[in-house]
């Protein structure tokens, strides 16, 4: 039989032994086997802080998404190939493709991120300090990649967006990764690493991946390395207590299993379009993965006046999901990952039996299409009731990770969120409401027990992504027995592979540091009008400074009347007493608009190809007339505006062609008393030089 490979140390490699055989989950024959026996996962990490980390940090923030978009680019051309991988897994197309090009859409995602960050390797942190009255000290934050590893052990259910939504966060900060999937799935994952690996995409020693067992993985951890990990709270708890991770200070990110749930709102009823949203919900995420989802229903509240009716309608609905072979057309839902998962899943049922009952479903039998039940991981959902919720402990305590969930009643609001408590914390929690008031009450009521709520109703449901499905951009985890961590989430994730550090000094030195400038910096002038700059050209800390202008009566008038901005204090018969004004003041848009046009230099066509936007626009101090303001610019940063990808001519629009970038420049204004009256960011978009 042949084994799996490990790529480590540049090389792929397999483990001694005849390792651990992994079977088909829908005909339950043997497919391959993994072993990592024998591997020196020491010397894996070594390579990984060696050889994968000096690479990625030499590479911008910027250049590092687009690595991610040409990876998923080039992964969305190969889906034949790990879709025919998938179904042995047991996993349907739908199934397949939340794991397959769910995690290809989280490399596009957080390569969107780049333009988040700097063109840089390092990036500031939050807002600046001022720290001296003189304005020659200050002090700010700043983000560096860590110097070690990232080290990510995932679970079996998501073999392939479970390695992709990690990796791609840890990349975009310029940290290398060590993957370790589940070994029962890990067969897909291994091919997903040999197309990355194949593309040449991906610096060495970026992404190093181990088939089969973790062994001393953790025992070599240093401060600078961040471990992940996905599974059960138990195995979790067992791997955070390494002797090296505590001494160390290894951050520990975990991602458990939890007993998520779902509410009925008090006042739905069969007639609301929320009650067939309820019951489809829950339809979909006891079958979707055939229930092997972290984010998964486990628990279902429901008013105790509607609970027969609840669990009649969720059993009909069950009822029409057609098990089987996931190849099959009509198949809805297919097997459990392999026969020792649907084993655990049985004996986690029979404890949840002490207090509960099947209501729907058989624990021991299931009509399959297309298969064979009993050789492959075929498992009926089983819907439980359980009357006690508060008496019985099991519902609140036991997972079993498949197609299972307990229904159970609640008196009013305030017990539907007592009750959600009682799952001491979980990743995901969904109420489906109309009312607003109640859904408040919900949400304000047990957030702080669940990583994330969904409310769910008649005006989003065609748009949601559902109870069950994290997002790149928000944040995955929760609390307490969900493992207190959180992953993806943005820049919020990015930041978790990152060392925030306090910088001091002078704003001239940090504007050297950050390549971001800092007010009071010493400013450039080199004598050539910044519109008459590529791109390429421009310094951070160029300065310009504008003519004098004299603010008329005349000129504020002219401006009401064109922009139609009559406000009381841009009257000058206006009796100000009791205002904040002495007089008729100037339109702060005004004086935005006079620094734009000072700030433009002729007639001809420049490099400069249009205004993009304006930031953090501040007015802070009137502007009378016969005030003289005057104008400085300075170039705070420069950002690059990557071509779009363009697939057919159609797509094509006016300006595609040219190479262009963002240029950031603080604006300053300031009257006779070179006192400022206002400051503003001005986003230019300047074409690069030919």
């Amino acid at each position: 039989m042949t084994k799996l490979e490990n790529y480590i140390t540049g090389k792929w490699i397999t483990g001694d032994g005849d390792g651990q055989v992994l079977f088909n989950a829908v005909t339950g024959k043997p497919l391959t086997a993994a072993s990592t026996k024998g591997l020196d996962f020491k010397q894996v990490l070594d390579y990984g802080r060696t050889v994968g980390n000096p690479a990625l940090r030499k590479m911008t923030f910027h250049q590092r998404g687009n690595m991610l978009k040409a990876l998923a680019l080039h992964l969305r051309t190969r889906l034949d190939g790990f879709y025919a991988l998938s179904y042995q897994t047991g996993a349907t197309k739908a199934d397949s493709w939340v794991d397959i090009e769910g995690g290809i859409g989280n490399l596009f995602a957080n390569a969107s991120l780049r333009r988040r960050f700097p063109d840089d390797v390092v990036c500031i942190d939050g807002e600046s300090h001022n720290l001296g009255k003189n304005n020659t000290f200050m002090g700010t934050h700043i983000l560096t990649p860590k110097e070690g590893v990232a080290i990510h052990i995932n679970a079996f259910n998501f073999p392939v967006w479970g390695m992709l939504e990690k990796i791609a966060v840890n990349l975009l900060a310029g940290v290398p990764a060590v993957v370790k999937p589940a070994t029962v799935t890990s067969y897909l994952t291994e091919a997903v690493v040999k197309e990355i690996i194949a593309s040449g995409i991906l610096p060495e020693g970026a992404l190093q991946l181990l088939c089969g067992s973790a062994g001393d993985l953790l025992d070599h951890v240093t401060s600078q390395d961040v471990v992940t990990f996905t599974g059960s709270a138990s195995t979790g708890l067992m791997l955070k207590k390494t002797k090296a991770i505590l001494e160390n200070n290894v951050p520990f990110n975990m991602e458990a299993d939890s007993l998520n749930c779902i509410v009925l709102g008090e006042n739905v009823t069969p007639a609301d379009p929320e009650w067939d949203i309820f019951i489809k919900e829950i339809r979909k995420e006891m079958t979707l993965k055939a229930g092997q989802r972290c984010t998964g229903v486990r628990r279902i509240f429901v008013p105790e006046n509607k609970m027969e009716e609840v669990w009649k309608a969720i059993a009909t609905s069950l009822s029409q999901t057609v098990i089987g072979n996931p190849l099959h057309p009509s198949v809805r839902m297919g097997s459990l990952a392999g026969q020792s998962q649907r084993n655990e899943v049985r004996e986690q049922v029979n404890k949840l039996l002490a207090s509960s009952q099947i209501v729907y479903g058989s624990l021991e039998s299931v009509e399959v299409t297309d298969a064979d039940a009993m050789q492959g991981a075929f498992m009926s959902p089983l819907l439980l009731l359980n009357d006690q919720p508060h008496t019985s402990s099991e519902p609140h305590n036991i997972e079993a990770f498949g197609p299972v969930s307990t229904i159970m009643p609640y008196k009013d609001r305030e017990d539907a969120i007592a009750l959600s408590k009682l799952g001491k914390g979980s990743l995901v929690s969904t109420i489906v409401t109309a009312n607003t008031r109640e859904a408040r009450d919900y949400v304000v009521g047990a957030a702080s027990y669940h990583g994330r709520i969904l409310v769910l109703n008649n005006e989003c449901a065609k748009e949601s992504t559902g109870h069950g499905s994290p997002l790149p951009l928000l944040v995955h985890g929760g609390p307490g027995r969900a493992g207190g961590g959180e992953e993806m989430g943005g820049l919020r994730g990015v930041k978790h592979y990152l060392q925030r550090t306090a910088l001091q000094g002078s704003p001239t030195m940090i504007t050297a540091i950050t390549g971001v400038y800092q007010p009071h910096a010493k400013g450039i002038s080199t004598g050539i009008h910044p519109f008459k700059k590529y791109f390429d050209e421009l310094q951070i800390g160029e300065q310009l400074i504008t003519e004098k202008r004299i603010i008329t009566s005349e000129d504020i008038d002219r401006f009401a009347d064109l922009t139609g901005d009559h406000f009381y204090a841009h009257i000058k018969t206006t009796d100000f007493t009791g205002t904040m004004f002495e007089q008729q003041v100037a339109h702060g848009y005004f004086i935005m608009s006079i620094a734009a046009g000072l700030f433009v230099e002729g007639y001809e066509k420049n490099p400069v190809l249009l205004n993009y936007g304006i930031d953090e626009l501040r007015f802070t101090k009137p502007v009378y007339p016969g005030a003289e303001v005057q104008i400085r610019f300075t170039c705070k940063e420069k950002l690059p505006n990557d071509k779009r990808v363009i697939e057919k001519p159609e797509d094509f629009k006016r300006g595609d062609d040219i190479d262009k970038g963002i240029v950031k420049w603080l604006v300053e204004f300031f009257d006779a008393s070179n006192e400022i009256t206002g400051v503003a960011t001005i986003l230019t978009m300047v074409a690069k030089k030919p």
